[in-house]
């Protein structure tokens, strides 16, 4: 058996563990650097998902908090896309993909991490981004400190989610 040492996650695992919706306090609080949050909207934040498939790796969360898109109204939904949409235009620019996943998982058998709470992936994805780790070893290499694409990303989310 092979081992991968991660003494950092000791405090997580053995940390208190939120008793609420981790979409619902994050945007409560004004720590958006320390909860990833990089926009908020009327209806709906970004925020960088903490533990990413790929730099970059985004989530469109509404503030209502619904498993399904029918607790969300109109404008909540149009924002929703429109966000995406600012997403997907912000990471072109500054981490030059060749290419996006984007989508829901809804329900847990369909994969949903948070089920409880509706939210978007938008992920950034570029030719050959799989190394022998991920496909050997099934380990995940992200190749930069999630706070540096933060700070790469927040200028620009702002100037692209402002045109929704």
């Amino acid at each position: 058996m092979k081992q991968l040492w991660s003494p950092w996650r000791i405090d997580y695992i053995l940390g208190p563990k939120p008793g609420e919706c981790i979409f619902c306090t994050m945007p409560r609080e004004d720590h958006d650097r320390d909860n990833l949050i990089l926009f908020r909207g009327k209806k709906n934040f970004i925020i960088m998902n903490r533990f990413p498939y790929n730099s970059g790796h985004l989530m469109i969360v509404p503030y209502f908090h619904t498993s399904s898109f029918h607790g969300l109204d109109t404008e909540t939904l149009t924002e929703f896309t429109l966000l995406a949409r600012s997403s997907v235009d912000c990471l072109g620019e500054v981490m030059r993909p060749e290419g996006f996943n984007t989508g829901l998982n809804i329900g847990q058998a369909a994969g949903a991490g948070i089920k409880e709470h509706l939210h978007m992936h938008v992920v950034p994805r570029w030719v050959g981004d799989s190394n022998f780790m991920a496909v050997m070893e099934d380990i995940r290499v992200v190749p930069e400190h999630i706070l540096a694409t933060y700070d790469k990303l927040i200028e620009a989310i702002g100037r692209h989610a402002q045109r929704t």
